[in-house]
């Protein structure tokens, strides 16, 4: 479908849309910087592994009625649609998206060409793959990419390995973001396919980024979830390096493994005190529909972060300002 087709398609629910935000929070630009763009190539290339009985459609439609969840469009330009849609529901500026699985990396670099600015893609990545250093190169040059999305656990490796040298590389000549998911890690729709958890979290300490930022300081480091239940970890590294950033997306379900069972009021008091607001990037993880964009996240955030005493132009940092910091200077490379 042309760009013609989805600004149609998309002016025309955005016309009849209801606004689910304040309209004060026009004072505020808001920045989500972790989502998860999920085009339908994602899903098709999880129910093709599932080893689940079926047909790739069977295994999906399953899926479905299991969990009331909506499948993408096959067209990307509608579903780039939906999600524009969603943005400015909830009043966002700009969405940071990942292609979460190499499958989909097509799709989200043709639904970030037709979003015309309102979305930044970010490319899942394996470094221990023959050849991806260069074809991360290739897609922060010319793809409109300006990061990576790495998972130690799931593929086996710690990003103090010499093999991730190459990848460390590409990204500081770019000076590119990298997010590296580390602590608990649960793909809901890949244990609901059917496909074996085979994680090794020995891979997902934050402390084994400190090496790769400490030799790459033009490489931002993003820690997601606060750590995801490596929560001192997190703030240990985020002490020793200064280009290493966390992020605030999820639920944060990972502080029920924490013995002293803080609160996410506390986890942001402790974060703000170690990374100060300029190194706190807001994200919601927001991933499929109908849930679509998860407004409940910023507005539980915006309400800690009151209750906290931030000033308003730190919290202007946190859910946009840094992350448009961060944006701008991989953009400058490319």
């Amino acid at each position: 479908m042309c760009a013609t087709r989805v600004s149609a398609i998309y002016e025309a629910a955005k016309s009849c849309a209801y606004r689910i935000a304040n309209p004060q929070d026009r004072v505020m630009r808001i920045v989500d910087f972790h989502s998860h763009f999920f085009a339908r190539p994602f899903f098709n290339a999880l129910a093709s592994q599932s080893p689940r009985t079926g047909s790739t459609e069977e295994k999906l439609a399953a899926l479905v009625e299991q969990t009331g969840m909506e499948l993408p469009s096959p067209n990307i330009a509608e579903h780039t649609a939906r999600w524009l849609l969603e943005l400015d529901r909830s009043h966002v500026d700009h969405m940071v998206t990942f292609a979460s699985a190499p499958e989909e990396i097509g799709a989200v670099t043709q639904a970030t060409q037709l979003a015309k600015g309102r979305m930044t893609a970010i490319a899942v990545c394996n470094p221990l793959v023959a050849g991806a250093a260069a074809k991360v190169d290739e897609l922060l040059t010319g793809s409109g990419y300006r990061g990576v999305l790495l998972f130690p656990a799931m593929h086996h490796y710690s990003p103090a390995d010499p093999a991730c040298t190459p990848l460390w590389e590409v990204l500081e000549r770019h000076r590119a973001i990298a997010y590296v998911h580390c602590g608990m890690l649960v793909v809901k729709i890949r244990d609901l396919l059917g496909l074996p958890r085979r994680y090794d979290l020995r891979g997902a300490n934050p402390l084994h980024l400190v090496p790769a930022a400490d030799a790459h300081p033009g490489v931002t480091f993003c820690i997601p979830h606060f750590g995801a239940g490596l929560f001192r970890e997190t703030l240990m590294a985020g002490a020793q390096c200064e280009n290493i950033v966390t992020d605030t997306s999820s639920s944060n379900a990972w502080i029920r493994t924490q013995p002293s069972q803080p609160s996410l009021q506390e986890v942001f008091a402790r974060a703000l005190d170690v990374f100060s607001p300029a190194r706190i990037m807001f994200g919601t993880d927001s991933t499929t529909f109908p849930a679509g964009w998860r407004a409940d996240r910023l507005l539980e955030q915006r309400t800690i972060l009151e209750g906290l005493g931030v000033a308003a132009d730190d919290q202007q940092r946190i859910f946009a300002g840094n992350a448009d910091a961060a944006l701008a200077g991989s953009r400058a490379t490319a």
